[in-house]
């Protein structure tokens, strides 16, 4: 686990050498840029150390470490990953330290401990749909080169929600189990200086945990699953209705 650890972050900071950092250096900045990007990567920034946290467990759990210490290793190491890069943003003269960024990276490493200590948050999944818009395209920095996590357009986040265990059995006559209701957030037409198009969608989502599998192998399966919203009709309720068969 400590050499997967290390080599992540040997692998994120080459990248982002390469993508953000190349520029010159200068002295360590704080700045404030909630709206950057209408503030996907905000929300990229609570989903990030959240599966970071999640896959770091898997491991722990393997080694066999306890749960419960494992939920507060692999949530510190996620935040510590992610931190790491904030810091180095602050010493790129085009960027900085971002308060908004490192502020959602608390809160995504500290969510799977909630959950932990209060089950019922369990009930709010959040997850994660991409369909390429810009993906290796050059990004508003010169010599980027777009990936998944900077291809903001083809992201989708959503937070998804089991409702038989919000509303109770007399629900569940008319509601399935399987079924999920959930809330997305996307944007459109970013233009690098601010402008572009904010999106709110509202749609069904898959409950992984009514698969009839188990055992500890499966189960990790359709908990890793869990973060990735599953393709199903949604409703788009913002810059003009528009429905949506299959949503991504």
């Amino acid at each position: 686990m400590g050499a997967a650890y290390v080599g992540s972050i040997v692998g994120i900071h080459l990248y982002q050498q390469n993508a953000w950092w190349s520029g010159e250096r200068g002295e360590f900045r704080i700045i404030d840029d909630w709206d950057y990007a209408l503030s996907i990567d905000k929300v990229g920034h609570f989903f990030a150390p959240a599966i970071l946290a999640h896959a770091f467990s898997v491991g722990l759990e393997a080694a066999r470490v306890d749960y419960g210490t494992g939920i507060w290793i692999s949530s510190a190491a996620a935040l510590l990953f992610q931190l790491y890069v904030e810091f180095e943003d602050g010493f790129a003269k085009q960027w900085g330290f971002s308060t908004g960024d490192a502020i959602m990276d608390v809160a995504g490493a500290a969510y799977p401990v909630f959950q932990y200590y209060y089950p019922f948050l369990y009930n709010f999944q959040p997850r994660f749909s991409y369909l390429p818009s810009n993906l290796g395209k050059e990004g508003h920095n010169a010599g980027q080169k777009l990936i998944v996590v900077d291809d903001y357009e083809g992201q989708k986040f959503w937070l998804s929600v089991r409702v038989n265990n919000l509303f109770g059995k007399e629900f569940e006559k008319f509601w399935p189990d399987f079924l999920m209701l959930t809330v997305g957030y996307g944007v459109r037409e970013l233009d690098g200086r601010g402008g572009g198009k904010s999106d709110i969608y509202i749609g069904f989502d898959f409950d992984y945990e009514t698969i009839p599998l188990v055992g500890g192998f499966w189960q990790m399966l359709k908990n890793s699953f869990g973060f990735i919203k599953f393709p199903m009709p949604a409703v788009r309720i913002t810059n003009g209705v528009a429905f949506f068969g299959l949503s991504f």
